[in-house]
C-alpha cells in the first residue's frame, strides 16, 4: 500500500516496555476508506499498535503521522480531535446511563460554548445541543438502536452493548475508525450484524477502518488488505488472498496449509 495515498502513515515504530519491545520497527499505511485488519496470533502486538495510534501508549521511538500531522506526544483527547476514534474490546461505557446519554456525553468533544451560555442554556450553548442531540439519533438510527436508546446500557445483551459502543465511536465523526475485537464473544447473528455495519460505514460514510479481529473468515471476506504482526514485528502484508498463502503467516497461526 503507498504511503502516497496513505491516511494514517506508521513509520518504523518501537515500544519498549522495560528494554523488551512489544512492537519492532513496524511500518503501515492506512488508505482513506479502506478497511484495513491487523492479525496475528495473541501477543502480537495489536492491540499494542492501536495504542499507540490512539494515544495510550507513546511510541518509545518511530513517526505516526495522520493527514500529515504527528500523533506521537499527541493525548488521545487531542487525536480524537484530529478524526480518530475508537471502539475498545473491554466495553467503555457507562452502564447506569440510557443508550443516548452515553452517545450524547461522548459527543462532548463538538461543543463550543462558553460556562455562562451553558448555565442559561441560550445561544450558541441550545443550537449546538439541538444540532449534536439530531447527529446522535442519526447514529442511533444507523446502528439500528432505536428500541434500545432510553434502555440502561448495564442491562442490555453483550451483543448490543459492543454495538453501542461502536456507536459511541461514530457520534465522534471520525475519519479513521479503529476496531479492537468488535466480534469478540460474540454468536454468529451478532457477527453477522457488525459486519454488514462496519460495511456500511466504509460504504455510507466513507470513514476508513482499521480492524483487529480473530476471525479469519471475516477478516478475509472484508478487508481491502491485511497486515500480520508477530511477536511485535510485521511479518506480512498484502490483499486477503495472498496474505492467507504466505508461508510466514501460515507459519504463525496454524503451521500448516493455507488459511482459506
Amino acid at each position: 500500500m503507498s504511503e502516497k495515498k496513505s491516511q494514517l502513515v506508521i513509520d518504523n515504530v518501537i515500544l519498549s516496555f522495560g528494554g523488551l519491545n512489544a512492537l519492532t520497527n513496524v511500518s503501515i499505511g492506512i488508505e482513506s476508506g479502506a478497511i484495513t485488519s491487523i492479525i496475528g496470533p495473541n501477543g502480537a502486538g495489536k492491540t499494542s499498535l492501536l495504542n499507540c495510534i490512539s494515544g495510550f501508549y507513546k511510541a518509545t521511538s518511530g513517526s505516526i503521522k495522520f493527514e500529515g500531522i504527528e500523533l506521537v506526544g499527541k493525548s488521545p483527547y487531542q487525536i480524537s480531535k484530529l478524526g480518530i476514534a475508537r471502539a475498545f474490546q473491554n466495553i467503555e461505557l457507562f452502564s447506569g446511563l440510557s443508550v443516548l446519554d452515553n452517545l450524547m456525553l461522548a459527543r462532548h468533544t463538538h461543543l463550543k460554548y462558553s460556562f455562562f451560555e451553558s448555565l442559561f442554556f441560550y445561544g450558541k450553548c441550545q443550537n449546538q445541543e439541538i444540532i449534536n442531540r439530531e447527529y446522535v439519533e442519526g447514529i442511533i438510527d444507523f446502528m439500528e438502536l432505536e428500541e434500545y436508546r432510553k434502555a440502561v446500557v448495564g442491562e442490555l445483551s453483550y451483543g448490543i452493548r459492543k454495538r453501542v459502543e461502536m456507536a459511541r465511536a461514530l457520534t465522534l465523526d471520525p475519519k479513521l475508525l479503529l476496531l479492537d475485537e468488535p466480534m469478540a464473544g460474540m454468536n454468529l447473528g451478532e457477527k453477522e450484524d457488525i459486519v454488514r455495519f462496519i460495511l456500511d460505514i466504509k460504504a455510507e460514510r466513507d470513514i476508513a477502518v482499521v480492524l483487529i479481529e480473530h476471525d479469519l473468515g471475516v477478516v478475509m471476506d472484508i478487508s481491502d488488505y491485511v497486515y500480520v504482526l508477530d511477536f511485535g514485528m510485521k511479518i506480512a502484508s498484502g490483499i486477503p488472498d495472498v496474505v492467507a498463502k504466505d508461508p510466514a503467516v501460515i507459519t504463525a497461526y496454524v503451521g500448516g496449509e493455507s488459511l482459506i
